[in-house]
């Protein structure tokens, strides 16, 4: 993969100066503008905070990893800015001469935001047929990112964004590490967002390619369920009884109750897939990593579930 150098006043300039009305998220590593240049071609402009100490590995760690991928569910990775200012500087009243270091990563500017702002119950928000193809774009991207030998180890719905066709690209690479094999790796310091670390982790810092499963299944699990589809999975008696919920949810709003051969296969295709993707996601978020599946057998259950699906479709057609 290439990617332009570019300046820091070609930046701010199709930023507004990074203004306000231009920013478009945040994250704990930096800040993201929509950059619009002349040509009235868009970007998203990420700034990174300055923080002594762990700047320029934070900054180099994202970079390297970014430039290692190059996947239709990744974010695209368009250019950076590494620039050093001399110039003086206001502190305690004084005027002192010092350096000010611009980071800045620049990607494919993806219209529809993220993940998170479109997570919603079964009652309401986008459709099945959307919520899956966006559940099936993150385990191509997670397994292309496997197969990398790199551990995403902070996915979550804030760091997948989506275009304007809905497919769903993984972003922010900040705290992605690079890894040989399928060993178990030690943290010291605590990395990732809390509700989707697994607990070995949580307990003792154990780093491994389950890691990422976990926060896997929590993610489709608030794409099924809405955003609070993961804590309705904890109240409840038991994963059958979970699972008939969702899945009567689903039957409810998909409306079963059509008549016809054809409408019908298709609303039994659509609970079907809805059946094995909650399936999918329990098993993800089992306590034990050794039950969670490896992103592989996940690819091929979704692969499995559209070929039965579509066995079905003829087999109702012929009726």
């Amino acid at each position: 993969m290439t990617a332009t150098n570019l300046s820091f006043i070609y930046l701010d300039n199709i930023t507004n100066g990074f203004s306000e009305d231009r920013k478009i998220g945040s994250g704990g590593y930096g800040e993201v503008y929509k950059g619009v240049d002349n040509t009235g071609q868009t970007i998203a402009v990420k700034k990174l905070y300055y923080m002594p100490g762990i700047d320029d590995t934070q900054f180099r760690n994202e970079f390297n990893n970014l430039m290692r991928v190059q996947h239709p569910n990744i974010v695209r990775f368009i250019g950076y800015c590494y620039e050093v200012h001399n110039g003086h500087f206001e502190h305690n009243g004084e005027y002192i001469f010092g350096q000010n270091i611009y980071r800045v990563l620049c990607f494919e500017y993806l219209q529809n935001g993220s993940l998170d702002d479109c997570l919603s119950d079964e009652s309401c928000g986008i459709d099945w047929y959307t919520r899956y193809k966006i559940i099936k774009g993150i385990c191509e991207g997670l397994y292309y990112l496997h197969g990398q030998s790199m551990y995403h180890l902070d996915l979550k719905p804030a760091n997948i964004l989506l275009d304007a066709n809905m497919v769903p690209k993984i972003a922010d690479f900040g705290l992605s590490r690079l890894f040989g094999g399928s060993q178990t790796h030690t943290s010291r310091n605590c990395i990732g967002t809390e509700c989707y670390m697994p607990p070995e982790y949580i307990k003792k810092r154990q780093i491994s390619n389950k890691y990422d499963i976990f926060s896997l299944g929590v993610i489709i699990i608030q794409i099924i369920a809405g955003p609070d589809g993961f804590s309705k999975y904890g109240d409840t008696s038991s994963q059958e009884k979970f699972i008939e919920l969702v899945q009567n949810n689903w039957r409810h709003r998909l409306g079963l109750e059509a008549t016809t051969s054809q409408v019908h296969a298709s609303l039994e295709e659509d609970c079907e897939q809805v059946n094995r993707c909650i399936e999918i996601a329990l098993r993800c978020v089992d306590e034990n990593r050794d039950r969670r599946p490896a992103i592989r057998d996940i690819i091929e259950e979704l692969r499995l579930a559209v070929t039965e699906t579509t066995s079905s479709i003829a087999s109702w057609e012929q009726v």
